[in-house]
């Protein structure tokens, strides 16, 4: 090399600043300079934005999210909990029935710890972890319209500034509102979520049309937030989750999660014909009504705080990007872009965390603008996306309307297994250490064939299932101070 001469450093472009993009951007950045583009303005600290709407609602972050976490951004986890999150034993913290209507002990001899704050904090000590690394940029109130480049390969985007955002913030980003201009990169990482043009964007390239697949229980999903109800707020109270029965349609639960600043998410849902609506006179009383009162009974003495907040966005939706015969190099699509989830099975989080590093992993092993190394990045990421489907779709294909595609055998194989892997974890520790392995996406659905599994469900233990939710006497009092 010539003297003076320094190796070009690769560029990347993460479009979308939400989770999945600033968890993408952090695994580039040991390989490439970054720049993350958002169409809206990001707020500073724990606070609502536009581009998420679901984030009112109630989020977890399962185990295997929280070694991916860490993994990837070491020291996160205990940054999110020191400005309030929760680390959860899964059973010891959680009083919980299953879909198939039986209460789980409260077993703290497993690993599994969860995550448990609001998604406005986790966005926001993610965000400013992230941005603080001097190889990520962040390019506000500009929103990609199109991809640069050909079917073999993508060079960049093209972006225009957002006349109202850019009003909003004072800013015009060095381009006048509205017109478009083109950002080049080695590499360009669509994160933009649900709403994706990805698809579009493709064919506009002159490659085929992605294959799709909906499965859509028809959930709706009302939310509101209260003070924490009597002492509760002084105890580590546990999440209290009463899940909907696919076998009973229409299919009604709901979850109350304990959060920072002595406050509840309390996120009730119904299938269609069953569903909650926005009115708070009839938020309780849903919640009484739902196959066991306790959510009704514990909320009966909290204060609310906000209004009741709904959404009905809840469809499973999977794009098969990874089956492309000829994947272009430079683009690779990651998070709900790929696959969306019925919320209720927490899974989006820790899949866009595992998502990323499977980026790291794969860029650790192929140059980055090499041939080849985005169809590597599309196959790579797709698994964590297949673990996450394969459980939500094996149990929500089995509501009536959800799809036009009735559930493959080996969906409705895995769904019944399930039912009996819960039955079973439900009374015995080893059983459920090897449920939560695969619910919390540590390990593949083959962990429920083992003998941790198999030996409980066949021959025991028999211990009859609790009648009633496992909350201790403290727990019942705290709720009524």
């Amino acid at each position: 090399m010539p003297e003076g001469l320094a190796a070009r450093r690769p560029t990347a472009l993460v479009v979308g600043g939400s989770v999945t993009g600033l968890f993408a951007a952090a695994a580039l950045a040991e390989f490439a300079d970054v720049t993350v583009v958002e169409r809206d303005p990001l707020p500073d600290g724990p606070a609502s934005r536009r581009g998420v709407p679901q984030a009112r609602h109630a989020h977890l972050v399962w185990s295997g999210g929280v070694r991916a976490f860490d993994e990837l951004l070491p020291g996160l986890v205990d940054e999110i909990v020191a400005r309030g999150a929760r680390r959860t034993h899964i059973m010891g913290d959680l009083v919980s029935r299953s879909p198939n209507e039986i209460w789980f002990r409260r077993f703290t001899a497993t690993h599994h710890r969860n995550l448990v704050c609001s998604r406005d904090l986790l966005d926001s000590v993610i965000r400013d972890r992230v941005l603080g690394d001097a190889r990520v940029t962040l390019s506000e109130n500009r929103t990609v319209v199109g991809l640069e480049g050909g079917a073999g390969r993508v060079t960049g985007v093209r972006v225009r500034t957002g006349d109202r955002a850019a009003r909003a913030v004072g800013q015009d980003n060095g381009v006048a509102s509205g017109q478009e201009s083109v950002l080049s990169a080695d590499l360009v990482v669509d994160a933009s979520g649900r709403g994706s043009q990805a698809p579009r964007w493709l064919t506009d390239l002159g490659l085929p049309a992605v294959a799709e697949r909906e499965v859509d229980a028809g959930v709706a999903y009302a939310t509101r937030l209260f003070r924490a109800p009597g002492s509760t707020a002084d105890l580590d109270f546990p999440m209290v989750a009463v899940q909907a029965n696919p076998a009973k349609a229409p299919g009604r639960g709901g979850v109350i999660l304990p959060i920072e600043d002595g406050r509840w998410i309390v996120t009730l849902a119904g299938t269609r014909g069953g569903e909650p609506t926005g009115d708070p006179d009839a938020f309780a009383a849903f919640a009484l009504g739902l196959g066991d009162p306790v959510i009704g009974e514990l909320i009966k003495g909290a204060t609310p705080l906000t209004d009741v907040m709904t959404t009905r966005s809840t469809a499973n939706r999977r794009r098969y990007f990874e089956k492309i015969r000829h994947w272009p190099d430079g683009f690779t699509v990651l998070g709900d872009a790929v696959a969306g989830y019925n919320p209720v099975y927490g899974h989006g989080i820790t899949v866009a965390a595992q998502s990323a590093l499977a980026v790291r992993d794969v860029l650790r092993a192929a140059p980055l603008t090499a041939p080849g190394t985005a169809r590597r990045l599309q196959r790579a990421t797709a698994r964590p996306v297949t673990a996450a489907w394969d459980l939500a779709v094996g149990q929500d294909a089995r509501y009536p309307g959800a799809s036009d595609t009735p559930p493959t055998a080996l969906e409705r194989g895995l769904a019944r297994f399930v039912d009996r892997a819960v039955a079973t974890g439900a009374r015995s520790p080893r059983a459920l250490g090897a449920l939560l392995d695969v619910m919390s996406l540590e390990k593949p659905a083959t962990r429920l064939f083992s003998a941790d599994m198999l030996v409980p469900m066949l021959f025991g233990p028999k211990k009859p299932h609790l009648e009633g939710p496992p909350l201790t006497e403290e727990e019942r009092k705290a709720a009524t101070r």
